[in-house]
């Protein structure tokens, strides 16, 4: 016998919540594209206004996030590297750490975690005040003065976040490197800085800085267009900006888990 269909409220559900899902991306893919066209048209026009508004976003997004980073970096050292290195010593595997650390911490932790926080923390941000400039009619009064929203509001945001999701994530794995040897070495690991560090260069390959500039590049355009997006691709109410900030983070979220997994399956046919 077959079994008796879901209930018609859940059968609905889904169906609204498949439909609602594609036609978000294919906005956003439309925004996307938008945002892409004007970055490459239109870049060097009105350079002295918008290059200064890159400069800003790059100093907010990056800059001012680097105590956050430093916190993470010397928390991740401790946590993953200096634990690792000493488990791998005590099992005699002391080899295997230069592939243990990029594998762990270049290609995955590094990243990942760097993206997280510029969201959490600049991306979010953007949410708001865009929502509220759109709610307030901010945007509108642009385009009335013929100026182009995308390109003011956008385009800097955009080139900001990539460039900060790249600095900050060499930062940060420079940063949790270092201090994972640093707790290693408290803990008497019997492994020197000079070898700790060859095995690191030895594990890496070009193939992982190419592909690490990339991710993080992705990364960080993909939480400046998705912002972006929540807050100007339709007009808002005030009491409408905090639901549009919260489907941003879980867009957000979900879009760079996504190709961080794209990366793996990259990483694994190298």
């Amino acid at each position: 016998m077959f079994e008796s269909p879901l209930p018609r409220s859940y059968t609905k559900f889904v169906g609204n919540w498949l439909l609602a899902s594609g036609e978000n991306a294919r906005g956003l893919l439309a925004f996307a594209l938008i945002t892409l066209g004007v970055l490459v048209t239109r870049f060097g026009q009105a350079a002295a206004v918008i290059h200064p508004l890159i400069v800003a976003q790059v100093a907010r997004a990056g800059i001012r996030m680097l105590p956050m980073v430093s916190f993470l970096a010397a928390a991740l050292g401790f946590v993953v590297i200096g634990q690792t290195v000493a488990l791998l010593t005590r099992v005699g595997a002391q080899h295997l750490v230069g592939t243990v650390m990029v594998t762990a911490v270049v290609r995955e932790l590094g990243p990942l975690v760097t993206a997280l926080v510029v969201l959490l923390r600049v991306g979010t941000a953007s949410v708001v005040e865009l929502g509220t400039a759109r709610a307030m009619g901010e945007v509108e009064a642009l385009e009335a003065l013929g100026v182009d929203p995308v390109h003011y509001l956008v385009v800097p945001r955009v080139c900001g976040m990539a460039i900060a999701v790249f600095t900050l994530s060499a930062y940060l794995i420079l940063g949790t490197l270092a201090a994972g040897y640093l707790f290693a070495f408290l803990q008497d690991v019997p492994l020197t800085p000079a070898e700790y560090f060859r095995q690191i260069a030895l594990a890496l390959t070009w193939q992982d800085f190419v592909l690490l500039a990339l991710k993080t590049l992705l990364f960080g355009l993909i939480i400046a267009v998705v912002t972006c997006y929540s807050g100007l691709a339709r007009p808002l109410r005030l009491a409408e900006v905090s639901a549009a900030t919260t489907r941003a983070l879980v867009w957000s979220l979900v879009a760079c888990v996504f190709l961080d997994s794209v990366f793996i399956v990259v990483y694994l046919l190298m």
